[in-house]
């Protein structure tokens, strides 16, 4: 697990760290006001992970279709998975950019605070052109990770790391050729980050690709395998915008209570959103591993996995839960020197550390029931502890009784505690059924 799972988990790490790396620049912006940009910044990444996670999530798809056919060394069905998979990125990302183009009146009719609409949307019509590399990336991304070819992702999250601060300093503050471009700066930079991410992967894992890419194959356009994959996808891309929708809600909610709030809010999900990509990571790697086993008809192996993934998540979450609730004004003042803005983060940072282990069972939890080819049932999951309890706990704590961003969170933590539940619950009884693999094709032109 853990070969698999550590560059898994510096994969999804880099992914986030392109974000707080924004974050941290604009925050410390002098031209304008730290909490309106920091704030702009903050609602033009919720909108655009609101709209794109769909297409993310529908695409982990991959994660039971490859693995299982690597476990069961089904060559033909690999390669035709990773071709659909491509050729669903595609699809998936023309709607979501026109999504994007049209994020003004959507914050409009959002209630977000005036001052920071028109920045928030100018920065997202500028992430716009980086959704389909991005895709692109998490198809590559995923289908390697199958492979257990891992190095060539490493490598090319590093180097798209490495341009995007370098792209930022540059854009943001104006150095060499190029005028100050504020927090729009930014939004070029991760743009064009992402196109180099996926071009640098796609070059250096050629070699592994080539065998699976390199023949169109005639049969990638039949509508039922394509049918079958959506099935399958579709409630996962739910399941991403249930949980991230939920998150975001709360964010809106922050942004009535005014721009400062909004801001701390920002910082202290940031956070929290970071040591998220481990168990995020691990869970992937547990996705890949456990639909490996069950490839090869391995119900012992699977199990086997599962335990380990869900130690692995657990163990690293209760570590940072005690870093937050031990050194909540240290880490705020990481990110901005407003003390306004570090007084609402520092309360808030240290309940992201009561939520990280339900956080990071949950998530774990995902993955295993993804390589199992299990997708419906996290579906409903997040959104019976999301959206019928977590976030009327939120409204009600914050708003009817005035607990203000304290009371939004303490309902993140109550959904969170819901759905790691019932998931580890449906775990369990998943492992202690007959596992079967995940039948895209028709069985009658599939191998033994």
């Amino acid at each position: 697990m853990l070969r698999l799972a550590i560059p898994v988990v510096i994969v999804q790490v880099g992914m986030m760290l392109m974000g707080v790396v924004d974050t941290v620049m604009v925050g410390h912006l002098a031209a304008g006001s730290p909490s309106v940009n920091l704030a702009a910044v903050a609602l033009g990444h919720l909108y655009f992970f609101g709209i794109g996670v769909f297409g993310m999530g529908t695409l982990m798809v991959l994660d039971p279709v490859v693995a299982q056919a690597v476990g069961a060394r089904d060559e033909p069905a690999v390669a035709r998975g990773i071709q659909r998979g491509v050729l669903l990125a595609v699809v998936l990302a023309l709607p979501l950019i026109l999504v994007l183009m049209a994020a003004g009146p959507v914050l409009g009719l959002a209630r977000q605070p005036q001052e920071v609409v028109p920045l928030a949307a100018a920065y997202i019509v500028r992430l716009a052109p980086g959704v389909l590399p991005f895709f692109v990336f998490i198809v590559l991304r995923q289908s390697l990770q199958a492979l257990h070819r891992t190095a060539p992702i490493v490598i090319s999250i590093v180097v798209a790391n490495l341009v995007n601060a370098g792209l930022n300093w540059v854009l943001i503050f104006g150095h060499g050729p190029f005028p100050a471009m504020g927090l729009l700066g930014s939004a070029w930079a991760t743009s064009v980050s992402r196109w180099l991410m996926a071009a640098v992967l796609l070059a250096l894992a050629w070699s592994d690709l080539r065998p699976h890419l390199a023949r169109r194959l005639p049969e990638l356009w039949e509508l039922e395998p394509l049918a079958r994959m959506l099935r399958l996808g579709l409630p996962i891309g739910c399941q991403y915008v249930l949980e991230f929708g939920a998150f975001a809600c709360v964010a809106l909610m922050m942004g009535w209570l005014g721009t400062r709030q909004m801001a701390g809010h920002q910082v202290a999900i940031n956070l929290a959103s970071l040591t998220f990509m481990v168990p995020l990571g691990v869970g992937d790697a547990a996705s890949v591993l456990v639909g490996h086993a069950v490839g090869r008809a391995d119900p012992a192996g699977a199990r086997a996995m599962a335990r380990a993934a869900l130690v692995c998540g657990a163990t690293f979450m209760c570590g940072t839960a005690v870093l937050f609730l031990t050194w909540p004004q240290g880490l705020a003042g990481l990110y901005t020197g407003d003390a306004a803005v570090i007084g609402v983060a520092a309360v808030l940072i240290p309940l992201a550390g009561v939520f990280q282990v339900f956080d990071g069972l949950q998530v774990v939890g995902g993955g295993i029931l993804r390589g199992l080819g299990e997708t419906r049932v996290a579906m409903l999951t997040n959104l019976l502890g999301y959206w019928l309890l977590g976030l009327p706990v939120s409204y009600v704590l914050g708003f009817s009784l005035g607990m203000g961003p304290v009371g939004l969170w303490w309902g993140l933590v109550v959904g969170l505690g819901v759905v790691a539940t019932v998931l580890l619950i449906r775990v369990r009884m998943a492992l202690a059924r007959e596992q079967r693999r995940v039948r895209i094709d028709d069985t009658a032109t599939q191998p033994p």
